[in-house]
């Protein structure tokens, strides 16, 4: 069958009008455009819960999951966001369309709900985590994006206050906060070719605080690196998409181990219950990560999209 054919059998016909583009962007990924047709008729559930992050104080730490590794944490008044993907679909845009995986819960919040936002992190450029219809919207005059090397051209930088690449050990200091990145085990590339992208985890402290986001990274003992004399107080960690992709993306259990490494107190898992990646259950990550936490299960602050957390 030639690849015209494959293209208008697969559900390339309901995107005929994209013509040339349509069918190269086709030829790259042929399982977005046919996920994207599997979908359409797939309503998407709302959220558990919705948080309230207007009714922060300006002191303590606190977080909200807004689902997949989109987690708002304001530390001490200082507010960031990472990997903000708060789109119906993460994937290849075509004007005001995605074709790409499709939500199965509703982000917690929309774009009105959120506060100003002082921080935009990105760990790196993969389509589920650097969304860029979701950037557009959150760009802005107060607001600073600190993101991996080489991926600052997939974003309006001119449209923020200032926008940082870091590198591995690099760290940099916004506001009140220094952001540090360190070494994840993950790869970087958007699309086929473009593989000198970065990836990056980081460290975050901001007044007494310690956060880590991890990203995504598959089992590493870079996390020893994080760890230091007071502990990390919340380890975002991403525990899903590891079946079959154990090369690039960690289990539960091994979450639960980096984080340990890392000397962190609580763990929010993130990366599970959003989108279909991958080919274990919806609700095995968690399962299997609380059952990792053994007798410690009160250190795993956040299980559902929407929850809130609140350290005095």
């Amino acid at each position: 069958m030639n690849g015209t054919r494959r293209f208008l059998l697969g559900g390339g016909a309901a995107f005929a009008g994209l013509g040339a583009l349509g069918y190269a962007a086709y030829r790259q990924f042929p399982a977005f455009f046919d996920q994207y047709v599997r979908e359409l008729s797939v309503p998407i559930l709302p959220a558990p819960r919705k948080p309230n992050p207007k009714a922060w104080p300006n002191k303590g730490l606190h977080a909200a999951w807004l689902g997949h590794s989109t987690v708002l944490v304001k530390a001490d008044g200082f507010t960031f966001i990472t990997d903000p993907v708060l789109s119906d679909r993460a994937g290849l845009s075509f004007g005001p369309l995605t074709l790409g995986v499709k939500r199965r819960v509703a982000s917690a919040l929309t774009f009105g709900d959120l506060p100003p936002i002082d921080l935009i992190l990105l760990s790196h450029a993969h389509m589920d985590h650097l969304d860029t219809p979701s950037l557009r919207k959150l760009e802005g005059k107060g607001t600073r994006v600190v993101m991996a090397p080489e991926t600052s051209d997939l974003i309006r930088a001119h449209r923020y206050a200032a926008v940082d690449e870091l590198r591995w050990d690099q760290e940099i200091r916004v506001g009140e906060a220094t952001i540090r990145a360190f070494a994840v085990n993950h790869w970087g590339a958007r699309m086929r070719t473009d593989t000198y992208r970065g990836y990056n985890g980081y460290v975050i402290e901001a007044a007494n605080r310690r956060i880590l986001f991890a990203g995504d990274t598959a089992i590493t003992d870079h996390f020893r690196s994080v760890k230091r004399s007071k502990p990390v107080d919340l380890a975002i960690m991403p525990i899903g998409a590891y079946n079959p992709w154990i090369r690039f993306h960690c289990t539960p259990e091994q979450a639960w181990k980096m984080a340990g490494d890392a000397g962190a107190d609580r763990l929010l898992p993130v990366h599970h219950q959003t989108f279909h990646l991958s080919r274990e259950p919806v609700g095995e990550p968690i399962e299997r990560f609380v059952a990792a936490a053994g007798s410690a299960t009160s250190r795993v602050v956040l299980k559902e999209i929407g929850e809130e957390f609140r350290l005095s």
